[in-house]
C-alpha cells in the first residue's frame, strides 16, 4: 500500500501515467469504444482496464496523480455527439465538472467530431477502458507539468 495513492489505482495505470511525459495523451473510453484495436496503435500497446468505473470516475482517478496541460491549445477533449456537436451529454457534464476542478487556470477543454476523435486516439500514449455504457462518453487527457 502506498500513502496518497487511491487504492483503486491499478498498478498498470500508475506505471503508464508515470512513464508519460508532458504533452502525452491518454484516452478514457466508454464501453462502446474500440479499445483493443485503438490501443494497438498507441505507445502502451494494450488496453488498461478499469472495470466498474464510469468515464468521469476514471478521469477523477487519473487526475489525482496526473496534472493536466495548461501550456497548449487544450488539456482535455471530449467525443462530440453525432449530428449535435455542441450538445453535452450527462457523461460530458460530469467529466467536465471534474476536469474543471483540477485543470490549470486558463486551460482549455474542447471537443472533436467522433471520427476525428478515433484518429487522435490512435496517437495517444495509452487507452483506458471503462464500463461506462453512455454513448460518446470518451475523452482524451493531455499530461501537463508540475510547477
Amino acid at each position: 500500500m502506498l500513502i496518497g495513492i487511491d487504492p483503486h489505482m491499478p498498478a498498470d495505470l500508475l506505471d503508464c501515467l508515470m512513464r508519460m511525459g508532458h504533452g502525452d495523451e491518454i484516452v478514457v473510453a466508454d464501453a462502446n469504444f474500440p479499445t483493443t484495436s485503438t490501443a494497438a496503435h498507441t505507445n502502451w500497446g494494450e488496453v488498461i482496464s478499469l472495470p466498474a468505473f464510469s468515464a468521469p470516475r476514471a478521469i477523477e482517478l487519473i487526475t489525482t496523480v496526473m496534472p493536466l496541460d495548461g501550456l497548449s491549445d487544450y488539456c482535455a477533449l471530449r467525443m462530440e455527439i453525432d449530428n449535435a456537436p455542441d450538445e453535452m451529454g450527462e457523461v460530458h457534464r460530469q467529466a467536465f465538472g471534474i476536469i474543471d476542478t483540477v485543470k490549470p487556470e486558463g486551460a482549455v477543454v474542447t471537443s472533436l467530431e467522433r471520427q476525428d476523435f478515433y484518429v487522435q486516439a490512435k496517437h495517444a500514449f495509452a487507452v483506458v477502458a471503462t464500463s461506462d455504457m453512455r454513448p460518446f462518453g470518451c475523452f482524451i487527457l493531455r499530461k501537463g507539468v508540475i510547477f
